[in-house]
């Protein structure tokens, strides 16, 4: 027979100097090496799981990263973009202006057209001459009258001949009589509509939209034209403003205030104050900002400038200033 092979361990005490031994059958000793070498690549294999998942976490970290840096310079480049369009309205709009002043479209032909097309316009039927009154037309005859008699006591009329209403104005007249036409306060023009120095950090080139008056803190500020006082704001550099809109989507900006008089929804008049001339937002000095916005595009607002507040207190035509 063969003998079993062993591996003898020997163990010695100290104490008593006695010696013990331990046989070990060879088996087990395969079987330690054996599992040893199991352990050995299982820790491997982890480790290298481990290390795979931190380097796909650090990919997907630097991916995140530059999808939000995508987006922060696709958000600026729209910011730009916007920003460039408006000036590009502001100035088409400006331009406007200045060919109708200079008469620059004016042409003998379109006029000939109009008064041919006036000539031969129908007469409406509130204005013919008949017979057969039924009381439909009598009751839309009151109604004109009472239309006609609320705009002229409203002041109305007025306020649209003091805008430019003439003889030959065939647009729409309520247009001008609902226009800012009054200065929101009186004093000295800082800065006008159009390119200048960005008074902050010195950028030549900067498109302002409306003009800077300057006044003392504390100065009322009037709105220019009747409307309601709406919610919504322009952005952080103006500071407290308010934001009133006068109808056929016009509305006027008054920003820098140091304080509000009115809350949205208020429906205000012209010469109500609104608020007071401050120094908040991205101001240089105390002084209003204000701006007035065709469709949403700023235009030059001594367009419609007119009268200021001591003119129209002379004439009696103040309504309440809320003072």
């Amino acid at each position: 027979m063969l003998r079993k092979r062993y591996y003898i361990l020997f163990v010695a005490r100290d104490d008593d100097g006695r010696i013990r031994k331990i046989p070990l059958p060879l088996r087990y000793a395969y079987g330690f090496v054996a599992a040893a070498l199991v352990g050995a690549f299982t820790i491997v294999g982890l480790a290298g799981s481990y290390t795979r998942m931190l380097l796909k976490t650090e990919s997907f970290n630097q991916v995140r990263q530059d999808r939000e840096n995508l987006r922060k310079n696709y958000k600026q480049m729209a910011e730009i973009a916007h920003d460039r369009g408006v000036q590009v309205a502001s100035l088409g709009a400006l331009a406007n202006e200045v060919t109708a002043l200079y008469g620059l479209k004016q042409s003998r032909l379109s006029t000939v057209k109009q008064a041919a097309s006036a000539a031969e316009a129908p007469i409406p039927a509130t204005m013919a001459i008949t017979d057969d009154v039924n009381q439909q037309q009598v009751k839309l005859s009151i109604d004109q009258f009472y239309a006609l008699r609320t705009e002229a006591l409203s002041g109305q009329v007025s306020r649209a001949l003091a805008g430019g209403l003439s003889p030959t104005f065939e647009g729409d007249w309520t247009v001008l009589a609902d226009a800012p036409s009054l200065w929101p306060i009186e004093g000295r023009v800082g800065s006008s509509f159009g390119e200048r120095q960005d008074p902050i950090n010195g950028e030549a080139g900067t498109f302002h939209p409306g003009v800077d008056i300057e006044a003392p803190i504390g100065t009322p500020v009037r709105a220019a034209g009747d409307g309601d006082v709406l919610g919504e704001t322009m952005g952080a550099g103006y500071g407290r403003q308010v934001v009133l809109s006068h109808g056929h989507d016009l509305t006027t900006i008054y920003g820098h205030l140091s304080s509000v008089a009115v809350f949205p929804g208020l429906h205000v008049t012209r010469g109500q104050i609104i608020g007071y001339v401050g120094q908040t937002g991205r101001a240089t000095g105390p002084h209003l900002h204000y701006e007035v916005r065709v469709h949403n595009v700023p235009v030059n607002p001594h367009k419609y400038l007119r009268t200021t507040f001591a003119q129209i207190a002379d004439m009696g035509s103040v309504g309440p200033t809320g003072e």
